[in-house]
């Protein structure tokens, strides 16, 4: 598998901070939810973009800075300067001199100079060995899978991209069919983001606006079947065996604000147990289906 040093250590089960920025949920509850994450040694995905949480971990990694975790953070930009203002407005609040992963959001010209490895790849490089950022996953979403295809194809992301990053749950599978072909042709690592896809299926099939888009619930409808099939009682167990069925997955991000939602990710990700392989095969088949009905057509930010 192409999984470098910088990705050997990782958790299989990444907390994601998405719900540590949610000022209606006390500030006291949130530091005691990411605690526990801290305690239970696993690796945090964050951004500035999720309201207070990145002051939130601050609070939360000063009750004790030997065991500050490893952290993933969205780094974006059109170019080199907007990326590397954006590393420090991630570090800061953190109080951290340095990033671990940087999720790279990339657009505009950067993205096209990177794609066609252009001299962004070697301003890349600069930064990494500067140790602002240790490593770099890409992000891909469908309307970016070109983009990342290209990189793939022309060299420019070997060395630089340790993982692509992307929605990848069973409802949801953000790389176009063509880009996820070659992921797994060239055994790319992968990390799997948005664990459980909102929800539990059965919610999401049936409570109306528990879905956010329409989308959702229709693919609920089709997969709660499968779900029904293999007897896991729990979804969320349910979706970690999921991505651990995939052989260069290496992880998985959920969310969690409560402590109880936090308990049961750590719980399921203890299970070394796989879906079956006609299980994988079937949601596999509806997930190329969607992405050429839908996904690759898809307007930015609308999924």
């Amino acid at each position: 598998m192409n999984n470098t040093s910088s990705m050997k250590n990782i958790s299989s089960f990444i907390y994601g901070t998405t719900r540590l920025g949610d000022e209606h949920i006390p500030f006291k509850e949130r530091v005691t939810v990411a605690c526990a994450a801290i305690n239970a040694g696993v690796w945090f995905h964050t951004s500035r973009q999720y309201g207070n949480a990145l002051e939130l971990l601050s609070a939360a990694f000063d009750k004790d800075r030997t065991k500050i975790p490893t952290v993933i953070a969205k780094i974006g930009g059109d170019n080199i300067e907007a990326l590397t203002a954006d590393i420090k407005r991630n570090l800061e609040p953190l109080g951290l001199k340095s990033l671990d992963v940087g999720q790279l959001c990339i657009g505009g010209e950067l993205a096209q100079d990177f794609a066609a490895g252009g001299t962004s790849v070697k301003k890349l490089e600069r930064i990494r060995e500067s140790g602002l950022v240790k490593s770099y996953v890409l992000e891909v979403f469908p309307w970016t899978s070109q983009t990342a295809l290209k990189a793939l194809q022309g060299g420019s992301a070997e060395g630089i991209v340790d993982a692509f990053i992307l929605y990848l749950n069973p409802l949801q599978r953000f790389a176009s069919n063509e880009l996820w072909d070659v992921l797994i042709e060239r055994d790319q690592s992968i990390i799997a983001l948005r664990t459980v896809a909102g929800g539990p299926v059965h919610r999401l099939r049936d409570v109306p606006g528990a879905a956010w888009k329409e989308y959702l619930q229709k693919r609920a409808v089709q997969v709660a079947p499968i779900f029904e099939r293999s007897g896991i009682t729990s979804w969320t167990e349910f979706c970690l065996r999921f991505a651990r069925s995939i052989p260069n997955v290496l992880a998985t991000v959920g969310a969690a604000a409560k402590l109880s939602n936090l308990n049961e990710f750590l719980a399921a990700k203890e299970s070394k147990q796989f879906l079956s392989q006609d299980l994988m095969e079937e949601i596999f088949r509806l997930q190329r289906r969607w992405s050429d009905e839908l996904d690759i057509h898809a307007e930015p930010w609308t999924m």
